[in-house]
């Protein structure tokens, strides 16, 4: 196992740069993941991993393939270049999966997440769509960066269980239509209908942006809207805890 010590080694500026630029995860295909639980899970689902940091004085674990480059480094510098303050001993880089949308959906639940900004929100909603059952997780243009480290550390592994797919509305409706999903919104409208009387076990739902919510192409083209009963003191839920009432529904509703 090599020792780097330098913050100016270039695997040190590579790892900066791909933890805060999502041009160049997207450019290099690779994201940064920390923590021994992260990096288990990573092994046990057959995630292509590239590059591990240890800190120094780190036991790594058995199983790692021979072609992954393995690296100690003293523990201010994993802290330096880690995007957490208090890295877990280990940081990795991990190749990103495929995330463009395929070309038939197999499925019958998804999640889908309209212009949904937060990386927390959606790390959350991935790990929740992940115990749920759901099929996968579908952003359209404007969501956060599912590879970014903040979203990846909120998904808790789920980052490697559940597929996440991008695409646009114009991709994705043809595809809902070849595999007969109807398209529902969680929105108000005339046609909204209480999500406990709608079956959504076979069916691709819509979680808006926080703060303006589904937008209007993708309201428009949904066939109808869905709505969380709550108490009429309360206005709303975040969007990761309308997600998750989404998601059980899917798994365990009507």
């Amino acid at each position: 196992m090599e020792t780097i010590t330098s913050r100016t080694n270039p695997l040190i500026t590579h790892i900066r740069k791909l933890t805060v630029s999502r041009k160049t995860r997207r450019s290099q295909g690779l994201m940064v993941c920390e923590g021994p639980k992260m990096l288990g899970e990573a092994l046990r689902w057959g995630a292509t991993l590239d590059t591990i940091l240890w800190e120094a004085g780190a036991a790594p674990v058995e199983g790692i393939p021979p072609t992954v480059r393995q690296v100690t480094v003293p523990g201010d510098l994993l802290r330096s270049v880690a995007p957490t303050q208090t890295p877990q001993q280990v940081l990795f880089l991990c190749a990103l999966p495929d995330h463009a949308l395929p070309a038939k959906l197999s499925g019958s639940r998804y999640l889908v997440l309209d212009n949904l900004q937060d990386p927390g929100n959606l790390g959350t909603l991935w790990r929740t769509a992940d115990a749920f059952g759901a099929d996968g997780l579908i952003l359209l243009p404007g969501c956060a960066d599912p590879w970014g480290p903040k979203t990846l550390r909120a998904t808790m592994g789920a980052c490697f269980r559940l597929p996440v797919w991008e695409g646009t509305l114009e991709e994705l409706l043809p595809r809902l239509q070849a595999a007969e999903l109807p398209l529902y919104a969680t929105a108000l409208r005339e046609d909204t209908e209480d999500i406990r009387t709608v079956s959504l076990r076979r069916a691709a739902v819509v979680i808006g942006s926080e703060g303006r919510g589904v937008s209007p192409p993708v309201l428009a083209a949904s066939e109808k809207t869905l709505q969380i009963p709550m108490e009429d003191r309360c206005e709303s839920l975040n969007a990761a805890a309308a997600g998750t009432v989404v998601l059980w529904q899917m798994g365990y509703g009507a």
